[in-house]
């Protein structure tokens, strides 16, 4: 799945490939507001991103599109 992130005051918004459901990117996004702290996620690689939420303009989260590759017939 892909998650956008916009930080304030960057030209260029955050982009991850996430694991984690949407339903748990939301939950982790409604907390850190919630408890005004730190959003932390998760990349399928296992790094860690990490953006103050004071700092977040916005969280764009996306299932990721299956393309076909190749030689296909439809």
């Amino acid at each position: 799945m892909e998650v956008k992130i916009g930080v304030q005051y960057a030209a260029r918004e955050l982009v991850l490939e996430s694991a984690q459901t949407p339903a748990e990117v939301e939950q982790a996004v409604t907390e850190a507001m919630a408890k005004d702290s730190v959003l932390t996620l998760t990349d399928e690689k296992g790094r860690k991103v990490i953006v103050p939420i004071s700092k977040v303009a916005y969280v764009e989260i996306a299932e990721s599109a299956n393309r076909p590759f190749g030689f296909t017939t439809r």
